[in-house]
């Protein structure tokens, strides 16, 4: 069974953990330099606030409202998404971060167990932990955990196992609301009579493809508990871009680990260019193998998180600061299957604001460089121009005038109890 995890209101609820004061108050974050809204309280929903409001909007009305604005704490809300991620390999063996505030487990418990008691104790031991409330739902596939989810939120206990026959649920489910079925997908499936997730699911899947794509034809199959769709939508901006492999053998050397953070960084940058979007900061994370020889060690993860300023697609800038970090999370003598890079804080690059005293933008003269990069590697297939950071064999701060402290990234911020 596949399970997805997502916090709530993800940033506001990462702010909440260390600033009780904000419970039962409308409390939304901003996006990069204090542009508009990006996360919301349920509170704040209530008023009408639509999500990417923005600020200049919001300042008239803060007193009459009572809303509460905090900037993006990037290094917070990264810090607590690999707190929640530590949390889910407790309880399952692959771990599949989607993007800062969602995870998908794979796990199989013995034949006739139920699902429901696990995915329970899964959101009790977040919340406990870390002080993170989030929605879990089980399923046989990804598309089909996403519905769960969608389901388990708006349930006063958090949680849902979706029935082995889903018919009744996916009658109901329009089918706009279905993983990867986006607006322009919805009116052209309209035409052909498929207006809900059950219509989609009933519907050959050769026709399908024939008809709209082999994206489409996979999401039918997934709502009929078969799985194989893929983690992209190609309509739809992504919320977060990521991108991680397991390695084909056991790594153990950090040249190694570079290389591939740095493929990884590059792939995952040329897709941002893509949808002409930028980053504002990124997550990167080794996972390592238990040892189980004379010395015996669990296996794990070490990950940290880092701020782009200004946000950005530009691979070399990225790069920058990335390297220089993985030394700080490699350890001699592990054996590492695994290394990822998740990258957040995303919005349209022509709507990013930059700080009007930051110095200017060095990545501003290499836009031409990596647009003909990208240029060429669509052309002549991708990896035919790269950054030499990525090796050649491949053998394996913002402008935030409302920010929170670091409560668990910096020690001059950590809490003081008195």
């Amino acid at each position: 069974m596949i399970g997805l995890i997502d916090g709530n209101n993800f940033y506001v609820s990462c702010e909440r953990v260390f600033d009780t004061s904000l419970e039962g108050k409308p409390v939304a974050v901003l996006s990069n330099n204090d542009g508009c809204v990006i996360s919301r309280s349920q509170e704040f929903k209530k008023l009408g606030l639509s999500m990417g409001t923005p600020y200049f909007q919001l300042k008239p009305i803060l007193v009459s409202s009572g809303i509460l604005l905090k900037s993006s704490n990037y290094e917070l809300y990264g810090d607590m998404s690999r707190r929640m991620i530590s949390i889910l390999s407790e309880f399952a063996p692959e771990v599949e971060q989607y993007s800062i505030d969602e995870a998908f487990i794979i796990t199989e418990l013995p034949k006739g167990c139920d699902y429901y008691p696990l995915a329970a104790q899964i959101r009790k031991s977040i919340l406990d932990w870390i002080g993170i409330p989030c929605g879990v739902g089980f399923a046989k596939t990804k598309t089909l955990a996403k519905i769960a989810n969608h389901i388990a939120k708006k349930l006063e206990a958090g949680v849902f196992v979706m029935p082995d026959d889903a018919r009744s649920i996916l009658e109901s489910l329009p089918v706009g609301e279905v993983w990867g079925i986006g607006s322009k997908l919805v009116e052209k499936l309209a035409r052909v009579g498929i207006r809900t997730a059950q219509q989609l699911a009933e519907t050959d899947t050769l026709s399908l493809q024939k008809r709209f794509s082999v994206t489409v034809a996979r999401t039918g199959l997934e709502l009929r508990g078969i799985p194989a769709v893929s983690d992209e939508n190609p309509e739809e901006p992504s919320q977060s871009v990521s991108c991680s492999r397991s390695f084909g053998y056991p790594v153990t050397e950090l040249s190694e680990l570079e290389e591939a953070v740095s493929f990884y960084t590059a792939s995952s940058a040329e897709k941002l260019r893509g949808e002409k979007q930028v980053a504002a900061g990124a997550t990167v994370y080794f996972q390592y193998y238990p040892e189980y020889g004379a010395q015996t060690a669990d296996g794990g993860f070490a990950s940290t998180t880092l701020s782009f300023d200004p946000p950005t697609d530009d691979t070399s800038a990225m790069l920058h600061p990335i390297r220089p970090i993985l030394r700080g999370l490699y350890q001699k003598g592990r054996r590492y299957k695994k290394a990822g890079i998740v990258f957040f804080g995303l919005e349209p690059k022509m709507a990013a604001q930059l700080d009007l005293f930051s110095p200017a933008p060095e990545a501003g003269n290499r836009s031409a460089l990596y647009e003909m990069v990208d240029k060429i590697n669509a052309t002549h297939g991708r990896g035919t121009v790269f950054t030499l950071s990525s090796g050649i064999n491949r053998k394996w701060a913002m402008k935030r005038s409302l920010l929170s402290p670091r409560f668990t990234t910096a020690w001059n911020d950590i809490p003081m109890v008195k």
